[in-house]
């Protein structure tokens, strides 16, 4: 392992916390993580940075020279980054499409169209789990364009002042092995899985709450709920330790079947956000477009849910922006 600036950042939030116990609720680490991080640091530097007892932690002539350093570095790379973005925010509306993701089913089928359709531009991707983290990098300048789901009717991230538009709405399936018996029917009753063990991406907002209030609708308590990546969500529903609940252009998997549930008693909405006062939004329009034909071609991969839609006309994409 190497020294890198993040083992800095640690350095300074224990000196100037004055406690590993302090720091460990600032960096959001438990402090037995935070304390085996420091020990990795210590064996990176050859000794010793604080001397610690119940009083707190205090530099020691090595974590002196280190803090001394670090505090030089660590501004000199934040101002790297500011003028960095400051260069790219140079370039000309349309020249650019900086886009944001949560785990979302369009960003492959925009990143084409943009690529395509704008031979010249330089389009950029970011992804995360969380919405708000995403819709305040818009805030701040470092993306264009962020698309997030949303719960039901919830609102997405408004404190950050960002434009958003409906690009469409979905209901919620369940995955489950290609033998299970629901598989007969055309939908699933949620009731009929109530002995099943759960698992979904994981991402912030109310989806969970939501879950357990469907539920309970239906009469029983949900069992474990496990948050994991999607690669895992299929390893759970193929070996049947997991109902799957996903975005019904689940790709077609061999002994998975993709289910809606009776009465569509989850519902997600994609949405798009940009900043109404930046550059971006002159091209806003064409970009929701661009997003909503992504959607389009997504739905047209997956069968079941394209015969789903004719008679659940509320659903699918929006021909008309919605702003929120």
């Amino acid at each position: 392992m190497k020294l890198e600036l993040r083992h800095l950042r640690v350095v300074c939030a224990i000196a100037d916390a004055g406690s590993l116990s302090k720091a460990s609720s600032l960096l959001g680490l438990a402090q037995p993580a935070l304390t085996a991080q420091l020990h990795r640091i210590e064996s990176l530097l050859g000794g010793k940075l604080f001397d610690r007892d119940h009083k707190g932690a205090r530099p020691t002539m090595l974590g002196e020279l280190v803090l001394e350093r670090a505090r030089v570095l660590l501004p000199a790379f934040s101002r790297l980054q500011e003028d960095a973005l400051r260069l790219v925010d140079d370039s000309s509306p349309g020249d650019r499409y900086r886009v944001g993701s949560v785990n979302g089913p369009m960003l492959g089928g925009l990143v084409h169209r943009l690529t395509e359709l704008h031979p010249g531009a330089h389009v950029s991707t970011q992804v995360s789990w969380s919405g708000d983290e995403l819709a305040g990098a818009v805030a701040q300048g470092k993306l264009d364009y962020v698309m997030v789901g949303v719960c039901g009717d919830a609102p997405p991230p408004t404190e950050h002042g960002l434009t958003w538009s409906i690009l469409a709405v979905d209901p919620v399936f369940v995955i489950v092995p290609e033998d299970h018996p629901c598989t007969a029917k055309e939908e699933v009753e949620l009731a009929e899985l109530k002995d099943m063990q759960w698992a979904v991406t994981p991402g912030d907002g109310c989806f969970g709450d939501c879950f357990v209030a469907a539920c309970s609708r239906a009469g029983f308590t949900p069992r474990t709920m496990y948050e994991v990546d999607t690669n895992s969500c299929v390893d759970l529903a193929q070996s049947g330790d997991a109902v799957v609940l996903c975005q019904p252009m689940f790709r077609r998997t061999p002994g998975l079947v993709a289910m809606p549930i009776a009465g569509v008693p989850l519902k997600w909405r994609h949405v798009m956000g940009w900043d109404p006062e930046g550059p971006a939004a002159e091209f806003a329009g064409q970009v929701m477009r661009y997003a909503i034909d992504a959607y389009r071609e997504t739905v047209e991969r997956n069968p079941r849910y394209e015969a789903w839609l004719p008679t659940h006309p509320e659903y699918g994409p929006l021909d008309y922006h919605a702003v929120i």
